[in-house]
């Protein structure tokens, strides 16, 4: 830990305030922090942010460019984007991708992600924390209600196809903050028109500090 900044590598099942607790019983710190939620099925880092001096940085943290690796299920979508959702199958005779030719595929792949870098305008996930009229997003989704979110602007610095094995593609996002990946993987599956939903997503950089330098929850020590 420098300048009371912890590197945390988050498990799956996890949320990032069970971090945060867990930091603040082990360290007897009452004001503990972290700069930028991972959602429960992500792993990668989180920065935890301990003491006060330390949680004033925390906007500043915020606003660092993040690099992520996403797993994407083509064929499929998500109710809420991710794996806790409720999954359904694409209809397979309205998949227009090829999806058993991989040279074609990964040819048609690299041309469509080629659409979402730079600027582009993002609807967040019905099933995230944006506040409407002073309610998550979330909390109205759950009753059944259409949050009805507008798109925002978020920047994409680039993305690039690690894997692809039908159904899976495996692509790392290099991206600004504000950028829903769940909301970008269904994106993504759209201009396939394929569908598609994240199965993992692992954020491996936020700005200057990388995953590789980050230790486990069970791993802390003061």
């Amino acid at each position: 830990m420098e300048n009371n900044i912890l590197l945390i590598d988050k498990d799956a099942g996890w949320t990032s305030f069970d971090v945060v607790a867990k930091v603040r019983n082990i360290s007897g710190e009452k004001k503990v922090g972290h700069a930028g939620t991972l959602d429960p099925f992500a792993t990668g880092l989180l920065i935890v942010l301990v003491g006060k001096d330390a949680t004033k940085r925390q906007d500043e943290f915020m606003k660092q460019d993040k690099e992520y690796e996403a797993t994407l299920a083509l064929g499929k979508t998500s109710s809420t984007g991710d794996p806790e959702g409720e999954i359904s199958e694409f209809p397979i005779n309205n998949i227009q991708f090829p999806m058993l030719d991989s040279g074609q595929a990964r040819m048609t792949v690299e041309k469509v992600l080629k659409q979402f870098i730079g600027e582009i305008d993002q609807i967040p996930p019905a099933h995230s924390a944006i506040k409407i009229n002073g309610k998550k997003a979330y909390e109205l989704a759950r009753k059944g209600i259409d949050p009805k979110l507008k798109p925002r602007k978020v920047h994409i610095n680039d993305l690039t196809i690690l894997d692809y094995s039908w159904p899976f593609l495996i692509i790392r996002v290099q991206c600004g903050s504000g950028t829903y990946i769940r909301s970008l993987a269904a994106d993504i599956g759209e201009a396939l028109g394929a569908g598609a939903y994240l199965t993992e997503l692992r954020r491996t950089k936020i700005g200057k500090f990388d995953v590789k330098d980050a230790k486990k929850v069970s791993e802390i020590n003061f």
